[in-house]
C-alpha cells in the first residue's frame, strides 16, 4: 500500500482528496498539512510514497515546496494540484521535480489515475493540458542540439514503445497494446532512457518533438 500525505490550505478540499484516495486499496492518506511546513514536517517525519501538493499555500509556493521535499525524501512522487492552467506554472512545477499537474476542478476524474502514473515513475497531465505542453516543448526543441542518431540505435520494439511513451500512453495500456507485460514495458523504457541519454519522460518528449514524431498529436 502506497502512503500519500495531503499538503492543501483547504479543510474541505484535503478532506474531498482523502475521500477519493480511500476508495483504493492500494494507496492510504498517512498524514495531512495545512501549509508548506507542516506538510513538509509530515513528509520527513512519515517519508510518504507521493505528496499531493497544492500550488498556492499560505507561506511558500507549491513548487518551492516541491523542490524541498525532493531534497528531503529523495524517490518521492509529487503531484500539484492547483486552480491554474497557466503553461508557466506547469512547467515551473515539472522542472521543479513534480510528477504531475492537476487543475483542481479536474481532480475527481483524474487523480487516481496520476497516483497510479507517478507510482510507475511517470508524468501525468489533464489531457487539456497536455497540448499546451507538447507546443511549448516543440518550441525548445528548435534550438535544441538532439540528435537523432541515438534513435537509430533503437530497436524497432523500443522505438514503437518510445512513440507510445511520447504520446503519454500509460504503462498499462502500452502492454494491453503490444501484448507484453507492464514489466516488460517499464524494462523497454528505462534501456530507451539509457540508450538516448534522457532522465525523465519529460526528457523523452522533448526528444521526440526535436525528431518531429510528435507532429500527429499537436
Amino acid at each position: 500500500m502506497k502512503k500519500i500525505v495531503l499538503i492543501d490550505d483547504h479543510d474541505t478540499f484535503r478532506a474531498g482528496l482523502r475521500q477519493l484516495i480511500e476508495k483504493h486499496a492500494d494507496f492510504t492518506v498517512a498524514g495531512e498539512g495545512a501549509d508548506a511546513r507542516q506538510g513538509e514536517e509530515a513528509v520527513r517525519s512519515i517519508k510518504p510514497d507521493i505528496a499531493v501538493v497544492d500550488l498556492s499555500l499560505p507561506d511558500k509556493s507549491g513548487i518551492q515546496l516541491t523542490r524541498i521535499l525532493k531534497t528531503a525524501v529523495p524517490g518521492i512522487r509529487i503531484i500539484i494540484v492547483s486552480m491554474h492552467s497557466k503553461i508557466d506554472y506547469i512547467m515551473g512545477a515539472l522542472r521543479a521535480g513534480a510528477n504531475g499537474y492537476l487543475i483542481k476542478e479536474s481532480v475527481s476524474a483524474c487523480l487516481h489515475n496520476a497516483l497510479e502514473a507517478a507510482v510507475q515513475g511517470e508524468y501525468y497531465l489533464d489531457a487539456a493540458l497536455s497540448q499546451e505542453i507538447v507546443g511549448r516543448l516543440l518550441e525548445a526543441a528548435e534550438s535544441s542540439e538532439l540528435s537523432d542518431s541515438s534513435y537509430g540505435n533503437l530497436t524497432g520494439r523500443e522505438q514503437e514503445i518510445f512513440r507510445l511513451l511520447a504520446q503519454g500512453t500509460a504503462t498499462a495500456d502500452i502492454a494491453d497494446k503490444l501484448c507484453i507485460s507492464s514489466k516488460t514495458v517499464t524494462n523497454h523504457r528505462a534501456n530507451i532512457l539509457s540508450k538516448l541519454d534522457l532522465h525523465s519522460t519529460v526528457d523523452l518528449v522533448r526528444y521526440a518533438a526535436k525528431l518531429g514524431l510528435l507532429e500527429d498529436i499537436s
